[in-house]
């Protein structure tokens, strides 16, 4: 079986957060390209145009400015075009109702970032692995 390598976008507005995942993907050699988006709007814009070179795998973050994630998966689950991106959601958010807002427009995984960088990179890895078990158009 051939691995296609995915694109990834991270829809992520803190630097520190957006080093992190860099880090987690060279520590699991996660060869996948890494786009970078730093609010929804921002993330819309990008899959609208030709800035992708294909569908790409999105981890996005709840709590941004502009647009946060909820408005964002609101948006793209409207979107004819793009309603079928697989998004992973991780946040530091651990409220009730972003987890029911985000499961109800059909996030394929709800993730809390770890405090530690150890765990973090466990996440990621795990995330890369399910990645790669998972069939797509």
């Amino acid at each position: 079986m051939e691995e296609r390598v995915v694109p990834i976008l991270l829809v992520e507005d803190d630097e520190v957060d957006i080093m992190n995942v860099q880090r987690a993907f060279k520590k699991n050699n996660i060869n996948n390209p890494l786009y970078i988006a730093n609010n929804g709007l921002e993330a819309l814009e990008m899959l609208r145009s030709d800035a992708l070179p294909q569908t790409p795998i999105i981890i996005l973050d709840i709590n941004m400015p502009k647009m946060n994630g909820i408005e964002f998966l609101q948006e793209l689950r409207k979107d004819p075009a793009l309603n079928r991106i697989s998004v992973f959601v991780m946040t530091t958010s651990n409220e009730d109702s972003d987890k029911f807002n985000a499961y109800n427009l059909n996030v394929a995984g709800y993730i809390l970032k770890p405090l530690s960088f150890e765990k973090f990179i466990t996440a990621v890895g795990t995330l890369d692995r399910y990645w790669k078990l998972c069939e797509r158009p």
